[in-house]
């Protein structure tokens, strides 16, 4: 971090970056998600409570979507289980309750008050602004509606007054749409925003690491029998990408454009500019794909307006939410995905609840 004061390089390492489950393929699925270390009295069916819709919930992301309802307890008064065609009439056990995963049509959002998407652009642009004239509040997390100027863009640790005008109680039936970040902008903003409020970030160079997790559980799923393929001497099988992923690191898997950057790495430019109402700050990114199951990693080196010293950084980045510094690099590798206490590690499931962060002077500067 620098501009007349020293320089430093931020590493943000979040195993939860990008959320993604394997959904078993037997027609019933236990969905039961709890955190065992909550003590907290359940809040989750309440007559009070909002109705909620998941779209898209037999995919990575909204199989997560159910994970967080359950573990953060999310009061709601009912839920709607919505996914293709082929998906529909499947039975889903969510919350010791049996459901029946329906079709998903323009009708699907009557009386829904909150409608979680993530079934890819193409159906958000279709059922978005379906869900919204029928009064939702539509929760997207596909790229859809990101540059839409009059869509606000929210992490909510970092800018939820862009949401403020939109009010679930007494809204009178009057539906909103809530796009959400791209995962590695959500990462980056999530360290780099407390610091830009304190010193202003004038340039950001981000470099990303990025998991098999944030391309959705088929893609775990071939990076795993590729691994096996591999070792056993055989050709690995490419169907989510179009080269070998096991043991193998290459540019993120998005279009390239026709400046030289990919659709991944102008994400980050254009959603960090958008969420930091900055047309001005300078942002440049690499994104790499690494084989491992979970766990994106961004190395992030800021520039700053005004003089920030490290004492000062790493207080400022002590209090921000959702952030936990790491002073000690190498006490930083006992967090390593799966070593540390607050990980639980399932097959194709790892959840973290904060950000880990290794502050270190950039020397150059």
């Amino acid at each position: 971090m620098q501009v007349t004061a020293s320089a430093h390089r931020v590493h943000l390492f979040s195993p939860s970056s990008s959320p993604a489950l394997s959904l078993p393929s037997a027609k019933h699925c236990r969905c039961r998600y709890r955190n065992a270390a909550a003590t907290t009295v359940r809040m989750g069916l309440r007559e009070d409570g909002p109705s909620v819709a998941v779209v898209g919930v037999t995919g990575a992301v909204g199989q997560e979507f159910l994970r967080v309802l359950s573990d953060r307890d999310f009061p709601y008064r009912n839920i709607r289980l919505l996914a293709s065609r082929r998906s529909a009439g499947k039975r889903l056990t969510f919350e010791d309750r049996e459901y029946t995963i329906e079709e998903l049509r323009p009708e699907s959002f009557e009386g829904i008050d909150i409608a979680l998407f993530s079934a890819g652009g193409s159906i958000s642009k279709e059922f978005g602004p379906v869900a919204v004239e029928r009064g939702s509040i539509v929760v997207d997390n596909s790229s859809a509606f990101r540059m839409v100027p009059e869509v606000p863009l929210v992490i909510p640790e970092v800018n939820p007054g862009a949401m403020a005008h939109i009010n679930l109680k007494g809204r009178s039936g009057k539906g909103a749409l809530i796009a959400n970040p791209n995962c590695s902008t959500i990462i980056c903003l999530m360290a780099a925003t407390p610091l830009h409020r304190h010193a202003k970030v004038v340039r950001m160079v981000v470099s990303t690491y990025q998991a098999a997790s944030g391309a959705g559980a088929a893609a775990m799923e071939e990076l795993l029998q590729q691994t096996h393929e591999v070792l056993d001497g055989k050709q690995p099988t490419c169907k989510i990408f179009k080269q070998q992923y096991a043991f193998n690191l290459f540019s993120h898997n998005a279009a390239v454009l026709s400046n030289g950057y990919n659709e991944e790495e102008m994400k980050l430019v254009k959603e960090t500019r958008k969420i930091w109402n900055d047309m001005d700050v300078k942002v440049t990114a690499t994104c790499i794909r690494v084989p491992v199951m979970r766990a994106h990693a961004e190395s992030v080196n800021l520039q700053f307006e005004k003089p920030l010293d490290e004492d000062t950084a790493r207080r400022i980045l002590e209090g921000a939410a959702g952030v936990t510094v790491i002073d000690d690099r190498i006490q930083s590798l006992s967090y390593a995905l799966g070593c540390h206490p607050d990980v639980r590690m399932h097959y194709l499931h790892v959840s973290i609840e904060t950000l880990m962060i290794i502050l270190i002077r950039d020397e150059t500067s």
